[in-house]
């Protein structure tokens, strides 16, 4: 490989390092700092699945195996396609038992669960 074929990988790598670590950190610090669980999972799911994507892409071309990095953009899309979901799905069912937003929460959009009726 040609020097500056070898250092411009050397960059591109670096730079989806950097970012996918920067994204990574935003997640964990959203889930430390949200106030409740919905939004914990909102960091989770969109920042975290960024900042792994990112990783899992600098691994594949860090590699220089075109298998590896086949396997990683399908590993990357994998994750933005089903992270995303299941938090959603994940939101739904807490909200369904009755989880409740914090205060700082400005609308509930979801309608509340109705109790059975017991005559």
């Amino acid at each position: 490989m040609s020097p500056v074929l070898e250092i411009a990988v050397t960059l591109l790598v670096a730079v989806l390092l950097v970012v996918g670590a920067i994204f990574s950190l935003l997640a964990a610090i959203g889930i430390i700092r949200f106030p409740d669980l919905y939004t914990r999972m909102h960091a989770a799911s969109k920042a975290g699945t960024i900042g792994s994507g990112l990783l899992l892409l600098a691994a594949g071309v860090h590699s220089l195996d075109p298998a590896i990095l086949i396997r990683a953009l399908a590993g990357f899309f994998f994750f933005v396609l089903t992270a995303p979901i299941s938090a959603h799905l994940l939101a739904k069912a807490a909200h369904q038992v009755g989880y409740r937003l914090t205060k700082l929460s400005v609308i509930d959009q979801l309608p509340q669960k109705e109790e059975p009726r017991r005559d």
